[in-house]
């Protein structure tokens, strides 16, 4: 993780926090292997998020989730986590 939002609530009082999480891999494509790195903007919502608050960056964790645009009106990508584990 790179960077952490302070946990915030919804209106409804659904607790949401925030982060930028950091991905480097090697990935084989045609044939020949790449090195990938990349940031990500994630989302964690009730619960999870609640569990999650007390990382900190520079932990290193395994998500899984989908993507979804930021807002109705935005083409930017963010990844709402529905599982997270602290490696």
């Amino acid at each position: 993780m790179a960077e952490i939002v302070a946990l915030r609530y919804t209106p409804a009082g659904i607790p949401v926090l925030g982060f930028t999480l950091c991905h480097g891999s090697q990935q084989s494509e045609a044939g020949l292997t790449r090195k990938v790195d990349c940031e990500v903007s994630a989302v964690v919502m009730g619960p999870l998020a609640e569990r999650t608050k007390g990382l900190s960056a520079g932990s290193t964790v395994k998500v899984s989730g989908f993507l979804a645009r930021r807002s109705l009106k935005s083409t930017q990508l963010v990844l709402h986590i529905n599982e997270l584990e602290i490696i």
